[in-house]
């Protein structure tokens, strides 16, 4: 079993964006690399029902965020098209 990260994906968003980004670096954002992958280890085991209460947790916090970012980039990409 793999330990969590000591950082979590919200700690990683809330940081990137009281940074104050422009919205062409929202829009570019990513997570870090440790996080992706941690992320597609977490999809990969949960679809074969591996994860701990605690892991899947994690997951879902990872999806919260996509979630999130992802209506973020698309409000700032359709107010950048008016």
């Amino acid at each position: 079993m793999q330990n969590a990260p000591t950082r979590t994906v919200f700690d990683v968003i809330t940081d990137f964006l009281a940074s104050e980004p422009t919205p062409e670096a929202i829009i570019a954002y990513r997570l870090p690399d440790d996080l992706e992958k941690r992320a597609h280890d977490l999809l990969e085991r949960n679809g074969e029902g591996e994860l701990t209460d605690v892991e899947h947790e994690e997951l879902l916090d990872f999806v919260c965020v996509d979630k999130v970012m992802s209506l973020l980039k698309a409000k700032i990409k359709r107010r950048a098209s008016a």
